[in-house]
C-alpha cells in the first residue's frame, strides 16, 4: 500500500536543524510547508525538497509576528487539506552579559523562541481541533532544563516553552488524537552560534560536544511517526539534565567557569545584533562547520568522563 503523504509545517526551515528535519520529512515522502525569514535560501531549500517528489509550499514567516503565523497556518490548510504535523522550530540566539545586552534584544528573543513557538501552537490548534489529529513538536533543546549562563534571554524563553508545553498537554489530555511533543537536543552542529547576537566581545562556538542536525531531524520525524510527550536527543542532552535535577548549583558554577575560561582566550571581536532582527545572508546550511559531527567514539568517550564526574560529586555531596 503507497504511503499517504502527510501535511507538514516546520518552522525555521532555511538553515539548521529545520533545513535537516525539512530534508528528512521531504526523504520520507511527506508535502511540506516550510516557513523561515529568508525567502532566497527558503526557496533554495524548497527545490531540494521537491527533487524527492513531495509538493513543497515555501512562505516567508516572521513567527515573532502572529498575523504572519495565522497565514501559514491558511496557506498550510488550502484546498481543504489537514495540518498532520506542525513543528515549532525558529530561534535565535543572543549571549553576553544581562546588564550589557540591550533589552530590546533580549526581549526578541523571547519573541521568536517563545511568544514564537505560542504563536504556531495558537494558530494550528484549531485546525487539529476542527479535523480530530495532529502533532505538534516543539525543539526546546537542553536549554529548557539547563540554563545558560550570558544568555538570560534565552534561558527566559527556553524554560518558559517547557512550562508553556506542560500545560498544554494538560489542557487537551481528552484529545487523544492530538499530541504534543518536546525534543530536547544537546548542542548542534547548526549556523546558529554563526547568526547569533553577541555583547561578549569575544568571538563564540558551541560546546566541545556537536551533534549532527540530522540526529535532530531523525529524531523530530520518528515522533512523527510514534508521538510520545519528550524526547531526549543525545547522551549529552540526558547527562546534563540529570546533573543540574541532582546538582542545580554546582552545575551551573562549571557551566559558568568553563564559559569564562573560554572567553578570556577567545579572539576579540566587535558586538553584533546577528539576525536577531533580520535575517542575514550568510549560514544557510545544515551544518555550521564546527567540525565534522557524529563521531560516535570521541562522544562516548566524552560522555564517559561527564558521567564518572557527575558520580564521583553525587558520592562527594551523600558524604558531607
Amino acid at each position: 500500500m503507497e504511503k499517504m503523504k502527510r501535511n507538514v509545517v516546520i518552522t525555521g526551515a532555511s538553515s539548521g536543524a529545520g533545513r535537516a528535519t525539512a530534508l528528512t520529512f521531504a526523504k520520507n515522502g511527506d508535502d511540506l510547508v516550510i516557513a523561515a525569514r529568508h525567502s532566497k535560501a527558503l526557496e533554495e531549500l524548497a527545490d531540494e525538497c521537491r527533487a524527492f517528489g513531495v509538493l513543497v509550499k515555501a512562505i516567508p514567516t516572521d513567527v515573532s509576528n502572529y498575523h504572519e503565523v495565522i497565514n501559514l497556518a491558511g496557506i498550510a490548510a488550502e484546498g481543504n487539506r489537514d495540518i498532520d504535523i506542525w513543528i515549532n522550530n525558529a530561534g535565535v540566539l543572543s549571549i553576553g552579559a544581562f546588564d550589557l545586552t540591550p533589552m530590546e534584544i533580549s526581549e526578541q528573543v523571547v519573541k521568536t523562541n517563545l511568544i514564537g513557538y505560542m504563536n504556531g501552537a495558537h494558530a494550528v490548534l484549531s485546525y487539529f481541533k476542527s479535523q480530530g489529529h495532529g502533532i505538534l513538536i516543539n525543539n526546546i533543546s537542553i536549554g529548557g532544563f539547563l540554563p545558560v549562563p550570558y544568555g538570560a534571554g534565552y534561558s527566559a524563553a527556553k524554560f518558559g516553552l517547557r512550562g508553556f508545553s506542560a500545560a498544554l498537554k494538560s489542557e487537551l489530555k481528552s484529545y487523544s488524537r492530538i499530541h504534543i511533543c518536546d525534543a530536547f537536543p544537546g548542542f548542534l552542529d547548526t549556523p546558529g552560534m554563526q547568526h547569533a547576537a553577541n555583547y561578549t566581545g569575544k568571538a563564540l562556538k558551541p560546546g566541545p560536544i556537536v551533534y549532527d542536525p540530522f540526529r535532530l531531524a531523525n529524531a523530530i520525524y520518528e515522533l512523527s511517526i510514534h508521538p510520545r510527550s519528550e524526547k531526549m536527543v543525545g547522551s549529552f542532552s540526558s547527562l546534563m539534565r540529570i546533573s543540574y535535577g541532582l546538582l542545580p548549583s554546582l552545575t551551573r558554577g562549571i557551566a559558568s567557569a568553563v564559559i569564562n575560561t573560554y572567553l578570556k582566550q577567545a579572539k576579540t571581536i566587535t558586538p553584533t545584533s546577528g539576525n536577531i532582527f533580520n535575517s542575514v545572508d550568510y549560514g544557510h546550511s545544515t551544518h555550521g562547520g564546527w567540525g565534522i559531527p557524529g563521531k560516535p567514539k570521541e562522544h562516548r568517550k566524552y560522555i564517559a568522563i561527564g558521567t564518572i564526574a557527575l558520580l564521583a560529586l553525587l558520592l562527594t555531596k551523600r558524604k558531607i
